[in-house]
């Protein structure tokens, strides 16, 4: 079967809490190894002392994912204060090359 299906526009990406969702699971990590630590011995002698380790790496990813998505939430603050900046500055019935823009009726 080919071009049968039509072809959508891709939907816009969901923003939600991203650092504190990021902030949560790592917390959750660094609690697991807590948790896990001190049966280290009971891990160690049934093969599974990886589960620990797993565990403090999640959460030392995830200290890294909060520096990045801090950083980016940062950048997209700027942008959008950037973009707001300029709009308002350029209401004033100019199109920015400083030709005076007409009406939505052609005036």
């Amino acid at each position: 079967m080919t071009g049968s299906t039509p072809q959508r526009a891709a939907p816009e990406p969901l923003e939600g809490p991203v650092v504190g969702t990021v902030t949560g699971g790592t917390i959750i990590w660094f609690v697991l190894f807590l948790v896990q630590l001190p049966f280290y011995g009971w891990y160690s002698d049934h093969g599974h002392a990886w589960w620990i380790w797993t565990c403090l790496a999640g959460a030392g990813l995830g200290l890294i994912g909060i520096w990045y998505v801090r950083g980016r939430d940062a950048a997209l603050k700027r942008a959008a204060a950037t973009a707001e900046a300029a709009k308002g500055r350029d209401g004033s019935g100019r199109d920015g090359s400083g030709a005076e823009t007409s009406g939505a009726d052609g005036t």
